[in-house]
């Protein structure tokens, strides 16, 4: 069983900065990323990196947030600068073998207003 494993979160003021990471235990996955989810609304898609390097934001995060990659250590990591009250949420961890997720347990970004 494969498993992803989040870290970095926390609490930080409107305009500060949090780099998140997150650490596979295999080298299997063709592209990872970030999911978040707000108290009571929908898991909503962040940033995605292919294993080639490319990469994909949500509107709402780019030019703000940096997503990245380390194959070596089975790591991705997401730079969020600029941070926003609406940005607070527990931020998921996943991996893409061929269609089918993988997740982590999560790490909460609290960003108060």
């Amino acid at each position: 069983q494969v498993q992803l494993v989040e870290s970095g979160g926390g609490l930080v003021q409107p305009g500060g900065s949090l780099r998140l990471s997150c650490a596979a235990s295999a080298s299997i996955f063709n592209a990872m990323g970030w999911y978040r989810q707000a108290s009571g609304k929908e898991r909503e898609w962040v940033a995605r990196i292919t294993d080639g390097g490319r990469t994909f934001y949500d509107d709402s995060v780019k030019g703000r947030f940096t997503i990245s990659r380390d194959n070596a250590k089975n790591k991705v990591y997401l730079q969020m600068n600029s941070l926003r009250a609406e940005d607070t949420a527990v931020y998921y961890c996943y991996g893409d073998l061929i269609g089918t997720l993988y997740w982590g347990q999560g790490t909460q970004v609290t960003v108060p207003s």
